[in-house]
């Protein structure tokens, strides 16, 4: 008896299972190769990474009486400071070779945001001397936090280095 729907037979369902189980294949095989390896071997990987606000470009400085007049009601601060932010001077140096110099520029409209660096590098395992510099505000000449360690990289190990806002100092994590 016919309901108005067609039937299937079994070629249909023996032809849809195949065609699941080639499917189930597929992504079996694609899910184990080609094999991935994010470093090569006898490799460990350093990643300097972080998001900081530098310091404002100049000083704060009062308003005379005369500047403040001028002003409407709600923007009468007796001090003015600026918005804008000092670009980040970022220097790593890898057993006494420079291997990065970057200056990253505040974001935001106003230029107030935090600058933003993150760079990797791949290098053999093993013993290696780290000097870290940074400069958060460009009215001071030279670096305002630096940070020389000697570190042991253990082979497929990946060590970060960032800047912790707290003590404001570079660690290696």
């Amino acid at each position: 008896m016919s309901d108005g729907k067609p039937q299937l037979g079994a070629s249909a369902w023996i032809g849809q299972v195949l065609l699941y189980a080639l499917f189930a294949l597929l992504i079996g095989v694609f899910s184990n190769w080609p094999t991935y390896r994010h470093l090569a071997e006898g490799q460990s990987l350093i990643k300097l990474s972080f998001s900081h606000t530098g310091k404002p470009v100049s000083e704060c400085h009062a308003q005379s009486p005369e500047q403040l007049a001028k002003l409407p009601p709600n923007m009468r601060a007796p001090v003015r400071c600026p918005r804008e932010r000092s670009p980040i001077v970022v220097e790593l140096d890898i057993d006494g070779a420079a291997v990065f110099r970057h200056t990253a520029l505040p974001s935001g409209l106003a230029k107030d945001g935090a600058a933003s660096v993150y760079h990797r590098f791949p290098i053999v395992s093993g013993p290696h001397r780290l000097a870290v510099r940074m400069n958060d505000d460009l009215r001071r000449a030279g670096f305002t936090h630096v940070r020389e360690d000697s570190v042991t990289l253990k082979p497929a190990q990946t060590l970060v280095i960032v800047f912790d806002p707290a003590p404001q100092t570079i660690t290696l994590q």
